[in-house]
């Protein structure tokens, strides 16, 4: 009989102080929004790893007849009826080489073919009856497209013709942890004048494809009314271009719909000369005694609560102690990192307001045992991103 009173009274002890711990979880749960952050960025960067493979040889125009020659690319030129004029020049920065015999020869903006026949020609009026003159690039320095940008590895890629964007981001290694939603192309057609004639079927055709214009209107007008309705409303469906002076122009691109659809009007063609970046998210992060920390991406102009962003990551664990959380906000100007306190069980109980948070802002939430060993490994945690992964609407 002792015994049973003793259970009884044990049950009715520790029944209210599991409740208890419980309780701030099931509250953050039921606030939990739906069908959000179910994607990571490795999500993301697995399903551009398939596209890539979809479109790897491809590309979204048909390419130059052959490669052009620029500056400071290095060039391998051997004569077959003379071999004391072979050379292995570089191009200089105003397009030239000089060859013995021949002279000053404007190699920029040629193929290796045309090359070959200009300083055939060259021989053949002065030096050579029947000249066999072979060119090719040994190195190629000149077709440079620019990348950076919130990219695991930005940098400078040469490539010999049009990438897509899914390509050039591939060559990127993929995207960053904190990579938005949005990737902008910057053409620099005057980089390199050889693209003209391509260059100049682009815009139409770009336009075209993410303005959604009807298909019975030529190519031209579609341009026309795409960049005054740009100019008109700032935004286009899928897309955004702008034209710059009619030297350079901007294409931006929803990354989330090119890499959901896969379409190819959204994976535009990349040229020599073009800067690529991959816009940066704005994130929250949630880290220690919830049930799943990381990074959270927020929609443009949105803000949330502490509450909101603890219900993003599926709420409190029981062994979190929620009186001692903290919000930690890092100075954009200064890098000067402050802590605020905050108390989530009055939070959770509506004693106390529920805080708004701001982009970067970290919610730290300690475990109720051994709290200080926790929050001194909470820098590495952060600058690292250690076992942190960044969820995507």
């Amino acid at each position: 009989m002792c015994l049973t009173a003793l259970v009884s009274l044990a049950a009715m002890l520790v029944l209210p102080l599991a409740m208890d711990a419980r309780e701030p979880q099931a509250v953050e749960q039921s606030t939990q929004p739906s069908n959000r952050y179910e994607q990571t960025t490795e999500d993301y960067n697995r399903r551009l790893v398939e596209l890539n493979r979809s479109v790897s040889g491809e590309s979204p125009v048909a390419p130059p007849s052959d490669y052009r020659i620029g500056a400071d690319d290095l060039l391998d030129i051997t004569v077959l009826e003379a071999s004391e004029l072979d050379r292995v020049p570089r191009v200089t920065a105003s397009g030239q080489i000089s060859m013995a015999v021949v002279g000053t020869v404007r190699a920029a903006g040629l193929t290796t073919q045309e090359l070959s026949a200009v300083i055939e020609e060259i021989l053949r009026r002065n030096y050579i009856k029947d000249p066999h003159v072979n060119v090719q690039v040994r190195e190629m320095q000149s077709h440079t497209v620019s990348v950076f940008g919130a990219v695991k590895k930005p940098g400078v890629f040469q490539i010999r013709g049009p990438k897509s964007v899914i390509e050039l981001l591939s060559m990127a290694e993929g995207l960053g942890d904190d990579a938005g939603d949005t990737v902008i192309v910057d053409r620099h057609d005057e980089i390199h004048g050889y693209w003209s004639a391509e260059s100049a079927a682009r815009p139409a055709q770009e336009t075209a494809s993410v303005s959604g214009a009807s298909a019975d209107r030529d190519a031209n007008d579609k341009a026309t009314d795409s960049a005054e309705t740009s100019q008109q409303l700032g935004t286009v469906q899928n897309g955004k271009t702008e034209a710059d002076s009619g030297s350079s122009q901007t294409v931006e691109i929803d990354l989330k719909k090119l890499l959901a659809s896969g379409d190819p009007r959204l994976n535009v063609p990349v040229y020599p000369g073009d800067v690529v970046k991959v816009t940066r998210a704005e994130l929250v992060y949630v880290v220690g005694e919830v049930a799943k920390p990381g990074g959270f991406q927020l929609k443009t102009n949105e803000n949330i609560s502490v509450l909101q962003a603890v219900a993003l990551a599926q709420g409190l664990t029981h062994t979190s102690a929620a009186a001692h959380s903290k919000i930690i906000r890092t100075d954009p100007a200064t890098g000067q990192r402050q802590e605020i306190p905050i108390d989530l069980k009055k939070v959770l109980a509506g004693k106390v307001a529920d805080p708004m948070l701001t982009a970067r802002d970290i919610v730290f939430v300690p475990n109720s045992v051994g709290r200080t060993a926790m929050y001194r490994s909470l820098d590495a945690m952060i600058s690292v991103g250690t076992g942190l992964a960044v969820y995507r609407w």
